[in-house]
């Protein structure tokens, strides 16, 4: 088995909470490098992560023969030139969310990864969430019927620790669509198996973000089979808790404390025949998006989420801020 050697670009809090030791879990994985636009910030964390090499410059950190891979989580703006950069140094990308702030970008930035043969991943961590892909298999194996309607409740409080940029900078690609709806866009696409074709939507400054940013959404959106779906996203709300309930022609799927990145949450099916609980085998959501993402260095299958889903994501995001602008019903682009 061969090493993966990871250069964090961003010395970011999620790296920090959740990414390294996902690395770490697997078998082949080690955190090598990691770069910030402060030196003293990327020496700081360096040493608090027992992380052997501190960059502050991307061109540095890309030219280094020891790192294999790149988990990119800076700021939005910076995602377009950072992932192109790294796959044509031959390094494989697992990037957050949202990948750009335009589709163009986003596309350009799957195309190089194409063009360089390296693995490209969006790290949109909620389908890996062992919930999500209970949901997914029991409406493909009928247990609800033919799915017609879908409901997202994704509201939460922005801690004070992330908020900075979130909501008070527009060209770093802040506010809660791009940070919160791209996520319930590719938990309804991952879950149903589908694609969003329209958007209608209004967005909300309750209080939090400034700036001409939002800080709250609500949209609904058709997908290609038909089937409506709406979503509640927001920055403000201390107690809605969060879930995710899928509604068929022979009975709903409704669950509770799954749009989070903890491996929690319960799944009701309910029937004619009754409320069943379905048995879902929590693990966590990251260890799983990085098993498979080795593996698709391996050359065996792909990541949780590729690129391609980066891309589609983000179509949505754009459609529901768009409909949001205008008042009006907006198409979802397609992904590539």
């Amino acid at each position: 088995m061969i090493d993966v050697r990871w250069g964090l670009i961003g010395a970011s809090n999620i790296a920090r909470q959740y990414v390294i030791d996902a690395i770490r879990s697997q078998p082949n994985g080690q955190v090598v490098a990691v770069m910030s636009s402060s030196m003293d910030h990327a020496k700081s964390y360096a040493v608090e992560n027992d992380i052997p090499a501190a960059y502050d410059d991307v061109g540095a950190l890309l030219a280094s023969h020891n790192v294999d891979a790149v988990y990119i989580s800076s700021t939005n703006e910076k995602h377009h030139d950072q992932a192109i950069a790294a796959a044509r140094a031959g390094k494989h990308v697992l990037c957050e969310k949202p990948l750009a702030l335009t589709l163009e970008d986003a596309r350009a930035m799957v195309a190089a990864a194409h063009e360089a043969g390296v693995v490209m991943g969006t790290n949109h961590h909620l389908r890996n969430a062992a919930a999500h892909r209970t949901m997914r298999q029991a409406i493909k194996d009928g247990r609800i019927g033919r799915p017609i309607a879908a409901r997202v409740f994704h509201a939460v409080y922005l801690p004070e620790s992330l908020q900075g940029w979130r909501i008070d900078n527009p060209a770093a690609g802040g506010g809660v669509v791009l940070d919160i709806s791209v996520h319930d866009a590719d938990t309804l696409r991952f879950v149903l198996d589908d694609e969003p074709e329209e958007v209608v939507a209004l967005t909300q400054s309750a209080g939090m973000a400034h700036g001409a940013l939002e800080d709250g959404v609500m949209a609904a959106i058709r997908f290609r089979s038909g089937l409506i779906a709406q979503i509640h996203d927001s920055f403000t709300v201390p107690y809605a808790g969060t879930g995710f309930e899928v509604h068929g022609t022979e009975g709903s799927l409704i669950a509770r404390d799954v749009m989070t990145q903890q491996p929690i949450g319960t799944i009701v099916l309910r029937t004619a025949a009754g409320d069943e609980a379905l048995e879902i085998a929590h693990e966590n959501l990251y260890v799983h998006a990085l098993r498979l993402f080795h593996s698709a260095i391996a050359g065996e299958g792909e990541p949780a989420a590729t690129g391609e889903d980066g891309v589609r994501s983000l179509a949505l995001g754009l459609a529901v801020l768009e409909a949001a602008r205008t008042g009006h019903v907006v198409p979802v682009e397609p992904g590539l």
